[in-house]
């Protein structure tokens, strides 16, 4: 694999990125830790440099406010933050799903690291699903992920998965999502993230309610090309269609998958609806936009850029039915 994702597993329907091994079904966390490449641990290394001292000779200091995160199977570096950097290992992503599918019903469907342990995540299906007109399923899950870079806060998001189309959406309502962020100036806590996840949790009925009503609103022509521009080129709703389009490639693309080349574009409740083109651009930005490999793309898709265009997405869709 390429040095971006290092192993990763998955259990039933290879994931919508395509990457990783194969489990069987309800497999104990101990071989989910094995098979995607998480069991190994952070360690910490004051950081130390080397002064020029009198006659050539070298001296070792050492830089008491920040340390080196190293891998402790290859010693590899992975990062240098400060000293009050609170770091989650690897295992503890895996573990925080422990009474969740052991008590909860939910089910581990993926988990692997990105970036050679730089970030590291597990995805478990919770068991909510709901079916929009013409047998379009949609599932709810929950995304627990976190870096040894500075780059990400330990998040737990929940997320809906479109069975036809793989496509990703974060769960969000009223333009924030609801995902819980606990940074690494602080302690992670699991309890205390899963209680407060219980409210966010409980919204997938209020989310699906709102995407139900995506599919019942029909739109015209002149509104799926002003939706691609204010996401896609960043234009105000309201603003006149240029005859030079920015971002053509994009908006080419897109439209092309709405109007019927998209996953489940045929399916009633995404042809001609504000859920088309809502699935237009998460198909795009999952599984089309230029990237320089699959696993750039899955890192741009739920931590990047491309997670900011699908959010802007549904912003812009909700506000077609608000």
């Amino acid at each position: 694999m390429t040095h971006l994702i290092e192993t990763m597993a998955y259990s039933g329907a290879a994931p919508w990125h395509g990457l990783g091994s194969s489990l069987s079904p309800k497999q104990p966390l101990e071989i989910w830790q094995r098979e995607a490449g998480m069991s190994w641990q952070i360690e910490e290394s004051p950081v130390h440099f080397k002064a020029d001292a009198v006659g050539h000779l070298s001296t070792i200091h050492s830089f008491s406010e920040q340390k080196v995160l190293y891998r402790s199977d290859t010693k590899s570096p992975l990062s240098v933050v400060s000293s009050r950097y609170q770091v989650v290992q690897p295992g503890e992503v895996l573990e925080f799903y422990r009474d969740l599918t052991e008590v909860s019903g939910y089910e581990l469907e993926t988990a692997g690291i990105l970036k050679g342990g730089r970030k590291f995540w597990a995805l478990a299906r919770t068991g909510q699903a709901t079916t929009l007109k013409g047998n379009d399923q949609v599932n709810g899950y929950l995304l627990l992920a976190t870096s040894c870079d500075g780059t990400l806060a330990t998040t737990a998001t929940p997320t809906s998965i479109r069975v036809v189309c793989n496509n990703t959406l974060a769960v969000a309502l009223d333009g924030a999502t609801h995902a819980i962020k606990v940074p690494h100036s602080t302690r992670f806590v699991p309890q205390t993230v899963k209680k407060q996840l219980g409210i966010a949790v409980s919204q997938w009925d209020e989310f699906m309610y709102r995407m139900n009503m995506l599919a019942a609103r029909k739109v015209q022509w002149h509104e799926a090309m002003g939706f691609f521009m204010e996401v896609l080129c960043d234009t105000g709703s309201g603003d006149p269609i240029p005859e030079v389009l920015p971002n053509k490639r994009a908006m080419e693309k897109v439209q092309s998958l709405y109007e019927g080349k998209g996953r489940g574009a045929d399916l009633e409740s995404a042809r001609g609806t504000a859920w088309g083109l809502l699935n237009a651009v998460t198909e795009y930005v999952d599984h089309e936009r230029r990237a320089r490999s699959s696993e750039y793309r899955v890192d741009s898709a739920w931590f990047g850029p491309g997670a900011t265009i699908k959010q802007r997405a549904l912003d812009s869709a909700l506000r077609l039915v608000a």
